[in-house]
C-alpha cells in the first residue's frame, strides 16, 4: 500500500496503542483493530520522512560493506564465548541458546533467559557480534530499551549508537545477499 507516496504495510494486532516501526526498512503501522493509518501518518510525518531519508542513507552505505565468511562451527563457537564472557560480566545466567534465520531481528533474549541468535549474524563483523550478544544478555537485566537499558550498555559500548546504525547497514547488506 502507499500513503501520500510513502509505502507502507498495516497489522492490525490487539494492541492498546498505536505504533510505527521501521525494522526491516519498510513502514510498518501496528494498529488496534479498527484504527485508521492515516492519523499517525500525518502527526508523525516528519519522523517518518527522517527515518526515510536514513535507510537511503543506509542502503547507500550497505553496498560496500564485506561479509565474513565464518563456517557455522566458526560462528556458533564466537557466539559461545561471547555469552561466557559476557554473562560473566553482567552477573546473569542464560538458559538456552538457539540458532535460526529471523527476519526482523539479530537476536533475542526471553524472559526465560534463552538467546536466539539469527543464523544471518555470522556474516558481521566481530564488533557487530559481540555488541549484539552484549546487548541481549543486557536484556537479562533490564527489558525494555529505556534509560536504565541504554546505561547498562553504554558502560561497555560508548558507540552503541554507531554500532546500532551499523547494524542497520549491514542488514540490508546482508538480507539483499542471501
Amino acid at each position: 500500500m502507499e500513503l501520500h507516496s510513502i509505502p507502507y504495510r498495516i497489522s492490525y494486532r490487539n494492541v492498546k496503542h498505536p505504533r510505527l516501526e521501521f525494522k526491516t526498512g519498510e513502514l510498518l503501522f501496528v494498529l488496534p483493530f479498527g484504527h485508521k493509518p492515516r492519523i499517525l501518518l500525518e502527526k508523525h510525518r516528519g519522523w517518518i520522512l527522517k527515518k526515510i531519508e536514513f535507510i537511503k542513507e543506509c542502503l547507500k552505505d550497505s553496498l560496500d560493506k564485506e561479509l565474513e565468511k565464518r563456517t557455522d562451527r566458526e560462528f556458533k563457537d564466537l557466539i559461545y564465548s561471547l555469552i561466557e564472557n559476557n554473562s560473566k560480566k553482567l552477573d546473569v545466567e542464560l538458559n538456552n541458546v538457539f540458532f535460526r534465520k529471523m527476519r526482523t531481528k539479530w537476536a533475542s533474549c526471553s524472559s526465560r533467559g534463552n538467546l536466539t541468535v539469527n543464523i544471518l549474524m555470522r556474516c558481521l563483523p566481530e564488533d557487530l557480534v559481540e555488541y549484539v550478544v552484549f546487548h541481549e544478555i543486557a536484556h537479562m537485566i533490564e527489558k525494555r530499551h529505556n534509560d536504565k537499558f541504554w546505561r547498562i550498555v553504554s558502560k561497555e559500548f560508548k558507540n552503541y549508537e554507531e554500532l546500532e546504525k551499523g547494524l542497520f547497514i549491514y542488514w540490508f547488506r546482508v538480507v539483499n545477499t542471501i
